[in-house]
């Protein structure tokens, strides 16, 4: 008796309405599925901590001129270094953000945005995308999830998640020390500390293997760049699958509901 498939596939949260290329891979799973049958699996990388991950660049409904926007973060220490699943949203960043986007979105997801309760970045997110209906019929794990991060086997590359001057802050390990990363070849040096496998997610080469000791997916759906550095050695048993192509793909995904 062979199992059924599992189709997965891997993104951090990507803009309060997600770029175009992480519905490209929502897209492709489905089409796979309806060819083989079986699970989607998305993998939310929330543990992520770059800001950059959220911006959403939307286009006028009559110009077309883009437009980009992210969240608002409360401080500069969680905006760089806390991971999404911790970036706390600022009371009233929702309201003043809804009242700019009738210019750019249909008027059911201005409704949805406003109906949004998450408290943080990563959980917003994937509210959205839950209210757009994008997640339906998606099992989705986080590995922000305590019991993925126990499940999941050790690797040699990692962050950790650990309280830093009033915040939680994700540090990479390197060469035995906890630093964070200022830019360049410049690094903070965090107080050594104990810490457990809940604290713990992987860094982007040792991700794969992470996530396949937890998902154990047959087949993995990525785009172009994220092809270009798996390390698929790590996971040999995996068939990969090109995300299908899309225009604009930086951009957010904003169709009319139907």
């Amino acid at each position: 008796m062979t199992s059924a498939p599992v189709i997965a596939f891997g993104q951090q949260p990507c803009g309060f309405f997600p770029r175009r290329f992480l519905f490209a891979k929502f897209q492709t799973a489905r089409r796979l599925q309806a060819e083989i049958g079986g699970e989607i699996v998305f993998f939310c990388h929330d543990s992520d901590h770059d800001p950059r991950e959220t911006q959403t660049i939307l286009r006028h409904r009559q110009g077309g001129a883009p437009l980009a926007m992210n969240f608002m973060f409360g401080n500069r220490l969680q905006r760089k270094y806390s991971p999404l699943y911790l970036k706390r949203v600022p009371a009233g960043w929702r309201d003043k953000t809804a009242r700019q986007l009738p210019a750019y979105v249909d008027a059911r997801w201005v409704d949805e945005f406003r109906r949004v309760a998450a408290t943080n970045v990563a959980d917003f997110c994937l509210e959205m995308y839950g209210r757009m209906g994008l997640l339906d019929g998606m099992r989705v794990v986080r590995s922000s999830d305590p019991a993925v991060r126990r499940a999941a086997c050790d690797v040699p590359d990692f962050f950790v998640d650990l309280p830093y001057e009033g915040e939680v802050v994700r540090a990479r390990r390197i060469d035995g020390a906890l630093k964070l990363h200022e830019g360049g070849d410049s690094y903070v040096t965090l107080p050594e500390v104990a810490f457990g496998k809940e604290q713990v997610s992987p860094a982007r080469d040792t991700r794969l293997r992470w996530m396949q000791s937890v998902l154990r997916c047959t087949h993995y759906i990525a785009g172009a760049g994220e092809q270009a550095y798996l390390r698929k050695e790590d996971a040999p048993e995996i068939i990969y699958v090109n995300r299908d192509p899309i225009e604009r793909s930086d951009e957010a995904y904003t169709d009319p509901a139907p």
